[in-house]
């Protein structure tokens, strides 16, 4: 079985519908994926519908599981959970949700305004083309497309190394919740909550307070993960008992295909067997 369980849609910052990702999952030949959109599970029920269609048609599916990438700030970092198997319609998910938006939003307004006062004039309305209809909450990405559109750079990856990476001065802080109660918004919601792409400077000084407050895994298989990285990652598992996942973080056709990258069954058994699959 081939898994990729970390997929984005234009639910946040993806690039695609919700509906698309399931038909680019089909045809890149994956059985399950993760919707895991940035604070919102509002392209869950969508994608899960096109599964169905799909499964009815007769043709090739996938198993969407119910996802969220919940944004945190602490430490001097932007850090962020991953909450498998949530409960989409969770009051706490919904309402931390429209919340998302609101901060969202402002954090936008915010760099917007740091980026005119270093003379790179992107507006808040291009921001909001470049992000298109669909999307739930307002994320970096959109900016990064929005400064591609604008001409200030050639691509969205020079858009974060010029512009608005974390380092950079127009960057703002998310702002949303404490890594702690991100951990305990997913728990709430029923989910399993794990952290994503946890930066290896930071994993041995955190890992231990945040396994207290309810962690209970990590991300480990990535595409870019060097084979010293991931030996770490394992092994600060393994001695907490941790479970571990893995996905691509795609977030449309500049990413390459979805199918690219995947994970398989066996590599991340624990966490299937704790969501039921």
């Amino acid at each position: 079985m081939r898994l990729d369980l970390h997929v984005h849609s234009t639910a946040s910052d993806g690039r695609v519908s919700p509906g698309d990702v399931v038909r680019r999952a089909v045809s890149g030949r994956l059985d399950v994926i993760a919707l895991a959109d940035h604070d919102t599970t509002a392209g869950i029920d969508e994608a899960r519908a096109t599964a169905e269609v799909l499964a009815r048609s007769g043709g090739r599916s996938v198993e969407v599981v119910s996802a969220i990438e919940v944004s945190t700030t602490g430490h001097g970092e932007e850090l962020h959970f991953l909450g498998y198997f949530v409960d989409p319609s969770h009051p706490s998910i919904t309402s931390h949700a429209v919340r998302a938006k609101s901060v969202r939003s402002e954090r936008m307004k915010e760099m917007v305004r740091r980026l005119d006062a270093q003379g790179v004039p992107v507006t808040f309305e291009e921001v909001l083309s470049a992000a298109g209809p669909d999307r739930q909450a307002l994320a970096r990405p959109h900016l990064a497309q929005a400064l591609v559109d604008g001409g200030h750079a050639a691509s969205t990856v020079e858009a974060f190394d010029r512009f608005i990476g974390n380092a950079q001065e127009a960057f703002v802080p998310t702002g949303l919740l404490s890594p702690t109660r991100g951990i305990e918004l997913i728990v709430g919601a029923g989910g399993i909550p794990v952290w994503a792409h946890p930066p290896h400077w930071m994993l041995d000084e955190l890992i231990d307070s945040f396994v207290e407050a309810g962690l209970r895994g990590l991300e480990i298989y990535r595409p870019k993960n060097s084979a010293s990285l991931i030996m770490k990652l394992e092994s600060a598992a393994r001695s907490r008992g941790l479970l571990v996942t893995g996905g691509s973080d795609w977030h449309g056709p500049d990413s390459g295909n979805l199918g690219d990258f995947w994970v398989t069954s066996e590599e991340v058994s624990g966490l299937l067997e704790a969501g039921g699959i």
